[in-house]
């Protein structure tokens, strides 16, 4: 033993031992020394970090209006108890954030601004492995709930996005909002202003900038109430009751048009578009409805449109005014029938009624008035005939005949004599107008327009004329007396 002591030893461990009785005693533990072997400790216990400590996020920006975060969404922070100087942005390494939820490139994430203050807490009570456990608001960065709006929950991003649910019972609301185009909103329920004072109730979506409504199945608007949420989204049996009475109406209208030779709407068309396009939004149409009425008004100019068949129907009255002019234009024939008379008025001007390539015919099974305050003239290129009764006076190439089955009684203080005289009547003449119209080609599926092909176009006339469509589809403008009687062929393989 004494060798061993001699030649060194490593003293590993110490105890000490007093007591009042006894004397102090020291005992201690050891290995010989060797410079082949070492004595290696055990290590002693990590640090452990209980509980959170105060930091703040810090970025190398002043004055930063976005989060300072890496690839990675880290932050930098600053903890409060640390005096010593760093570079702005540099108080730390990146620290990850404890979130609500997370997941693979989905998740919440609010980004936190230089300057708020954070609670950090370590995994595992680790001091090197930190991460953000929470936020928390102080006296410079004040919370959006307080007494003040107590009820209320607020979601508020630095630049005023915000959405704003108020729990104030029989007041509540709901507001999304932005401040990017004059404050684009959308406002549900109770609706109030920046002072809290009421300025409605329902929804109101508004902006100062633009503002779309698209569906690529269809839209339905109603102002017919469904309490409570209760029934489907496309419950349109108001509607389509509307819809189908004034179809029915508009069927006997046209019954009673064609009994009287009148052209008759196109009933079997409304069908289609009611039964197979409208009800339940099976095709891609818009349905507005209102059980007291609807109104559309424009502080300009204001366009209905339709690519095939434009109705309009009334229950009871239909009126249509202009403070200036009132056109009304057909490119085949234009009819009007009426049940119970019809009147044509003009305050002041003149009435023309032509036919340019036709003929005119009026008839009324009761009597025919024609008067006027002053001269009444009737013009025949021709021949003029009038008839009653078998008799006849026939005016023709400047020889004026009179016949009749009865007797000739002229009742005159005399009748005079002179030479031969005329009288000539100014007629118009007219040119013949054509039509300009070009078509767009579409698949009979898809709706595409169909570009790049060719197709002909066999005329009323018997004239083919050939082409391809352009990008949108389109034909060449072609020209006919008529716009009735097209025939559109598209061209196999090309």
């Amino acid at each position: 033993m004494t060798e061993v002591f001699r030649q060194g030893v490593v003293i590993t461990g110490i105890h000490s031992r007093a007591r009042r009785d006894r004397s102090y005693e020291v005992a201690f533990t050891a290995i010989p020394f060797s410079e082949n072997y070492g004595f290696r400790p055990q290590p002693g216990d990590r640090p452990v970090m209980a509980g959170t400590l105060p930091a703040r996020v810090t970025s190398t920006r002043t004055n930063d209006i976005y989060g300072h975060i890496d690839l990675d969404g880290r932050y930098k922070v600053n903890l409060l108890f640390d005096r010593d100087h760093w570079s702005p942005g540099e108080e730390s390494l990146w620290v990850r954030q404890a979130r609500p939820y997370a997941g693979d490139t989905y998740g919440l994430h609010l980004p936190l601004l230089a300057g708020t203050e954070v609670a950090i807490a370590f995994e595992q009570g680790d001091p090197d492995r930190p991460y953000i456990a929470g936020v928390l608001h102080d006296s410079t960065h004040p919370d959006p709930v307080t007494i003040r709006n107590y009820k209320r929950n607020v979601l508020r991003t630095p630049a005023n996005n915000k959405i704003r649910l108020d729990d104030a019972r029989g007041k509540e609301h709901i507001k999304v909002s932005t401040e990017y185009g004059g404050k684009s909103q959308l406002n549900l329920g109770h609706l109030v202003d920046s002072e809290k004072q009421p300025r409605g109730e329902g929804f109101e979506l508004r902006t100062d900038s633009y503002g779309a409504i698209r569906a690529g199945k269809g839209i339905f608007i109603t102002a017919d109430a469904q309490s409570k949420a209760q029934g489907q989204q496309l419950a349109m049996e108001p509607a389509m009751s509307r819809l189908s009475a004034a179809l029915v109406e508009m069927q006997s209208l046209a019954a009673s048009a064609q009994q009287a030779q009148a052209l008759a709407a196109d009933v079997g068309r409304q069908q289609t578009l009611l039964q197979q396009k409208i009800e339940q939004l099976q095709k891609e149409v818009l349905l507005g409805t209102a059980p007291q009425g609807v109104a559309l008004a424009s502080g300009d100019d204001m366009l209905l449109s339709a690519q095939e068949n434009l109705t309009l129907i009334a229950g009871q009255q239909l009126d249509m005014g202009a403070q200036k002019d009132f056109t009304l234009a057909a490119g085949k024939q234009l009819s009007l029938w009426s049940q119970n008379g019809a009147k044509w008025f003009a305050s002041r001007g003149d009435i023309d009624i032509q036919a340019q390539g036709g003929h005119i015919t009026t008839w009324s099974t009761q009597d025919t008035h024609i008067s006027s305050g002053k001269k009444l003239v009737i013009t025949a290129q021709d021949e003029l005939t009038l008839i009653c009764g078998g008799g006849y006076i026939k005016i023709k190439g400047g020889n004026v005949e009179i016949g009749g089955p009865g007797k000739l009684l002229i009742k005159n203080t005399g009748i005079k004599k002179a030479g031969s005289g005329s009288m000539q009547g100014v007629m118009k003449s007219f040119e013949s107008g054509s039509f300009d119209e070009k078509f767009v080609i579409r698949n009979s599926l898809t709706k595409e327009p169909l570009a790049n092909k060719e197709y002909s176009i066999t005329m009323p006339d018997g004239r083919i004329v050939s082409g391809v469509t352009d990008l949108n589809g389109s034909t060449s403008l072609n020209t006919s007396d008529v716009i009735d009687d097209m025939t559109i062929t598209l061209i196999k393989g090309k």
